[in-house]
């Protein structure tokens, strides 16, 4: 106890308490109102209201009434002026601050370690990602961002310090503490995270906290077990740990957090904490570096703080157990203003009312930190104190723009590592056969779902090796995923042995993409990446994080992020090839492309308003926006039945829109090829059309309903017994048999001939009498026929090989029977009048049906998210996914309208807006958009001026077509309305 004694009295003589309040970042910009404040109030409390001020104690807001009740007598008995809560929820937490500040007397300071904001979802997901994360970002702004968003959560909260950021900067692998809480290993990038996350912070109210100091970032030892060494020298630790701390002090840093570490360059006594060593507090951190800030401890119940410490400053390093107390009367002398998370607090003032009576502790020691409280207390509002509004208080945890900033974040930090022949971004997607193997001890089926909506991706599966690597064969591209724990940064992210080896022989004999969702130490274990074609580093395993590293490998977003820490023999600090976006959809909130969401959300109840008065059984409605869906969602069932719910792989008859998803595309590439010219004649383009009525009928005339051809004809009805009205024998067979192969249906064969008889019967099909504009199917009967002369295949063939192949559109197809389960192909009639029978999974248009289910008019299913995709192509000016499939100025030819003076609002091939108060649309769109409706409900719209994609998907013919009630209700362009009005910027 000499020994002890001897510290203390040494110690109360050696601090400088001048306050320099031009360089106080507690003082606010009232500093003569908050200096009365706080002498005012300091001058009214009695020693023991003071002392209590000095501490902090935890409190839990799970733990239930006997703890909550232990913590208010605390409050009240010994004037406690401070709290630092941990686990529980927000509502809870708020209800009991509200009670324990009314319990107080003197506002209470409330802390917490909310180092990812305060948003904690149901699947553990944080509102925002680790800094080690964070770290992988070049873009400081998005930190300041996310720090201001922090702060805001922690106000709300009533939280007036959070103990972040870490500044730590972490040079080994293996710390079990620090880690994806540092921003990384090097200095520079530590500091200016650290600088912009504080910036951020304290715009918003909340004061910052700068931990753990002197440096906490080398060391293997868990501090919560046991005092952790940090062996470096004191240049050393001043060039590398102290330097962002000497940053941010200039740059007003509210407080530090004195980490529980033994730094014997710094402090001689051994295994002594730098919490209480007055060499490492004040000497460095308030005199060298020139802190006026709070100054806390770390928790004081940290093994070796509270149990036990070297004394002997003889050189005997004898070892004695430390009395309630004495631990916390030890910080403080150090030079510590907040005694945080104290063992025992009513133990520890009592010492503190001794060692001031005793005249250990002066009365300048404990006003120079108690009137920082105060300060403190002040500069956070507490002068003026409210209570917390629980009204909204998760929602106001839970923002949308929380979200927006964390799929930024996450865009701007996933790293791509290594890229061997530029695989990534994945291009030319008719030559990928790609498969997914998942690895790790997490979920990453949110991963797969994302690679799913750019192509056709099989989860492979396997008990043992060899059965994998047997079903791998049949795919040229394994993507794994390894996804471990996002539940905290703590969780075990190493791969297991097993792992591995099923990793180095997947990629002897496979290319490979390895995508690690775990933090980038783990790359520590690669003991060969020789065969790993393309490595990324997502650093987490959020849905999110998931979600946008797909987008990544698929080229939807760019690629940003560099390692921001040393990863094993091959990749090095800052590591990261980038590339930029090719254009593909990406996926996101309304937000992040100026919509809002609340509003864009309006479009549920038109969508819900149609189902429920049965206009359609079911609806798949998407909009995207600047090449980013916003709003993707399913609507009812696939009949009245109710059995099958929409999904997003559900395939539609889009019917009409047949036209612009296939006819059209095709005819674009001919003519910018010079194969054929708008102006070109049906007689120039086909013999047999030279003859007829519609010889001088030119491209741009048929295709802008603008020839006086017939709106239609019903072909099907003159192969019908006259009396029975049934298919006629003589044209029909109810199984396959020679010369009878069209297929209407599973029992219903068309009679090979009767194709060219319908071509026949167009070509002396008699003209309109006057020329006006009328829609007609006729052009796209043509057009089919011609096309597939020109080719020499199908027009199902030459859109697969030439467009949806490589768009990913896997979910576009002719006769989807043929590749798809009737569980994922939603009926569109129950016919009565041809083929008799539900129609289900064969094209709903009998022209169509006729022809094999191949039309140019009708015959393609596909679901939202593939028709948007060829929309996008169209709108980006004939470019998607890095392939350029048209050339801006074709998109520009076609997308005209050449008979506007005519009252025809039709461009070449697509529809317009309307010329006047009616139409296609809602009227409250440019007149450079374009798209197509089809007759089963569907639609397909774009905008190129407001970056505009919408779709809507429906079998409104079920289980009659009737009277089309999606029409006359507006439905369709109702949403579109709405869409419009969710436009913020």
């Amino acid at each position: 106890m000499r020994y002890i004694l001897l510290f203390l009295i040494c110690s109360c003589f050696q601090f400088n308490f001048a306050q320099d309040y031009s360089k106080n970042p507690l003082q606010t910009k009232d500093s003569i109102q908050q200096q009365k404040w706080v002498d005012s109030l300091y001058n009214s409390m009695s020693l023991d209201e003071k002392i209590g001020q000095l501490f902090m104690v935890q409190v839990f807001s799970n733990k239930g009434k006997t703890h909550e009740n232990a913590i208010a007598s605390l409050i009240k008995k010994h004037h406690i002026g401070g709290l630092i809560y941990s686990n529980g929820g927000p509502i809870r937490q708020a209800k009991l601050n509200n009670e324990l500040q009314a319990a107080s007397k003197i506002p209470l300071l409330i802390g917490m370690d909310a180092e990812w904001g305060l948003s904690m979802r149901l699947d553990s997901t944080y509102a925002f990602p680790w800094n080690m994360t964070l770290g992988a970002i070049t873009d400081n702004n998005l930190v300041e961002q996310t720090g201001r968003y922090i702060g805001e959560h922690c106000k709300r909260l009533g939280v007036h310090f959070n103990f972040a950021p870490a500044v730590d900067i972490n040079t080994n692998p293996n710390n079990p503490i620090i880690g994806n809480r540092s921003f990384g290993e090097d200095r520079d990038n530590v500091t200016d995270k650290g600088l912009a996350f504080m910036k951020g912070m304290q715009s918003a109210g909340t004061l910052a906290n700068a931990k753990h100091f002197p440096g906490h970032g080398d060391t293997e030892d868990d501090s919560h077990l046991k005092l952790p060494t940090i062996n470096f020298s004191a240049k050393r630790i001043d060039s590398i740990e102290l330097y962002p701390y000497k940053k941010l002090i200039k740059q007003g840093l509210a407080s530090v957090m004195v980490a529980h570490l033994n730094v014997p360059s710094l402090e001689k006594r051994r295994d002594f904490p730098s919490s209480l060593s007055k060499h490492i507090v004040t000497d460095i951190l308030k005199e060298q570096l020139g802190f006026n800030g709070l100054i806390f401890t770390d928790a004081l119940t940290m093994k070796g703080a509270a149990d036990y410490v070297a004394k002997g400053v003889d050189g005997t390093n004898k070892k004695s157990l430390v009395t309630g107390g004495e631990i916390d009367l030890m910080a403080f002398l150090a030079g510590n203003d907040v005694m945080l998370m104290s063992e025992n607090p009513a133990k520890g003032i009592a010492k503190f009312v001794e060692a001031y009576t005793s005249g250990t502790i002066t009365e300048e020691r404990l006003s120079h930190s108690v009137k920082k409280i105060l300060m403190a207390k002040y500069k956070v509002g507490l002068h003026n104190y409210s209570p917390i509004g629980i009204y909204n208080l998760e929602k106001d945890l839970n923002r949308l723009k929380d979200d927006a900033l964390y799929g930024e974040l996450m865009e701007n930090a996933i790293s791509v590592v290594k890229n061997t022949d530029a695989l990534l971004p994945f291009r030319d997607l008719e030559t990928k056969k790609i498969a997914y193997v998942s690895l790790g001890n997490d979920d990453g089926s949110a991963f797969l779902d994302e690679l799913r909506k750019y192509t056709k991706i099989h989860e492979i599966r396997a008990d043992k090796l060899d059965g994998l690597l047997t079903k791998l064969q049949n795919y040229n591209t394994v993507v794994i995923g390894y996804h471990k724990s996002n539940a905290n940064p703590w969780k075990s992210f190493k791969f297991s042995q097993k792992e591995l080896a099923w990793l180095y022989e997947i990629s002897r004999t496979n290319t490979v993409v390895l995508d690690v969702f775990a933090r980038p130490y783990a790359l520590n274990d690669l003991l060969s990446v020789e065969n790993i074609e393309a490595i990324v580093m997502s650093y987490q395993n959020s849905e999110i994080a998931q979600q946008k590293s797909a987008q990544l490998l698929f080229g939807a977003i760019a690629a940003k992020g560099k390692l921001p820490v040393s990863a094993g023999e091959f990749f090095p600090l800052g590591t990261g090839e980038t590339y930029n976006s090719i254009m593909s959809l990406s996926y996101g909130l309304p937000e992040r492309v100026g919509m809002d969401s609340k509003l864009l959300s309006k479009i549920d109840s038109v969508a819900n308003h149609a189902i429920n008065e049965k206009m359609t059984p079911g609806i798949q409605l998407l909009v995207a926006r600047k090449g980013k869906v916003i709003y993707n969602k399913n609507f009812g069932y696939h009949t009245y039945a109710k059995q099958n719910k929409v999904d997003f792989d559900d395939i539609y008859d889009v019917a009409s829109l047949t036209k612009i998803l296939a006819t059209l595309p095709v005819l674009m590439e001919l003519e910018e090829r010079g194969s054929i010219s708008l102006d070109n004649t049906l007689g120039q383009l086909m013999p047999e059309f030279k003859t007829t009525n519609k010889k001088n009928i030119t491209l741009k005339k048929m295709l802008s309903h603008y020839a006086r051809l017939k709106p239609w004809v019903p072909f099907y009805y003159a192969t019908l017994d006259s009396v029975t009205k049934q298919p006629d024998p003589k044209y029909y067979r109810k199984k396959r048999t020679e010369g009878f192969e069209v297929e209407v249906t599973n029992t219903l064969f068309m009679r090979n001939d009767y194709q060219d008889s319908i071509q026949k019967i167009i070509r002396e099909t008699e003209l309109l009498s006057s020329l006006r504009y009328r829609y007609s199917d006729l052009p796209y009967y043509i057009l089919k026929n011609y096309l597939e002369g020109f080719y020499d295949k199908p027009l199902n063939e030459i859109a697969q090989d030439r467009f949806y192949k490589s768009l990913g559109a896997n979910y576009t197809t002719y006769n989807p029977r043929k590749k798809f389960s009737l569980r994922n192909i939603v009926p569109t009639e129950i016919d009565n009048y041809y083929r008799y029978k539900k129609v289900h999974g064969y094209v709903h248009d009998m022209g169509a049906a006729m022809q094999n289910g191949v039309g140019g008019h009708a015959g393609v299913f596909s679901n939202a998210n593939d028709v948007a995709k060829i929309m996008q192509m169209y709108l980006q000016k004939g470019f998607y996914g890095g392939k350029r499939y048209l050339k801006s100025e074709t998109i520009d030819k076609f997308n005209h309208c050449y008979y506007c003076d005519s009252d025809n609002r039709r461009g070449i091939g697509f529809d317009k807006p309307q010329l006047g108060d009616s139409g296609p649309t809602c009227g409250c769109i440019s007149m450079t958009s374009f798209g197509h409706s089809g007759f089963t409900g569907t639609y397909a719209w774009a905008d190129p001026e407001e970056e505009i994609v919408y779709i809507f998907l429906a079998n409104r013919t079920y289980p009659q077509a009737g009277k089309n009630l999606l029409l006359r209700e507006n439905i369709r362009t109702e949403i579109q309305r709405l869409i419009y009005e969710a436009i913020i910027e």
